[in-house]
């Protein structure tokens, strides 16, 4: 009996250390721009939706990580989006592509607004893309645009909304 006595504020500490993590998490919508919608059947519409999803999951996983933005409404639009490598359909579409040597500059654009707990409207407007080939690092298709996801994720964390 006397170590579940020992273990009881042990629990109620972490109880309270994970209280933020239990809040009302943000809501997350993420929409395709018009120019992204327009490539998509270069790129390949399912890697350009599976795009929108991760973009949505880094957020909402970052957020509720940091545990910000708590009961917010955050409306994001992918506007611009660019691999590092070369698509499954762009490969297919072109044969001479190499998926492992056919390197590009990357990245992603993202506007949108977030709607806070209180009411309050903040414009969001982000973007990243490589700024040389040299910088293109790893083997992943969509590394910097994922770069650009986690750079918005950890900014709207902190309370800036505007980087561009």
């Amino acid at each position: 009996m006397t170590r579940l006595a020992c273990l009881a504020p042990l629990a109620a500490g972490l109880a309270l250390w994970a209280a933020p993590a239990m809040a009302d998490p943000a809501s997350i919508n993420v929409i395709l721009g018009p120019d992204v919608l327009e490539r998509a059947d270069e790129l390949g519409e399912r890697e350009v939706q599976a795009q929108a999803s991760r973009l949505s999951d880094v957020v909402r996983q970052t957020l509720a990580r940091r545990g910000a933005l708590d009961g917010a409404e955050i409306n994001l639009t992918l506007t611009d989006l660019k691999p590092n490598r070369p698509t499954m359909q762009q490969m297919a579409d072109r044969p001479g592509l190499d998926g492992i040597r056919s390197i590009s500059i990357g990245g992603a654009t993202i506007t949108g607004h977030v709607t806070t707990a209180d009411g309050l409207i903040h414009p969001v407007e982000y973007d990243w893309y490589s700024t040389s080939i040299a910088d293109v690092r790893g083997f992943g298709i969509w590394q910097d645009a994922d770069r650009a996801y986690s750079r918005l994720a950890n900014n709207l964390a902190v309370g800036r909304y505007q980087t561009r």
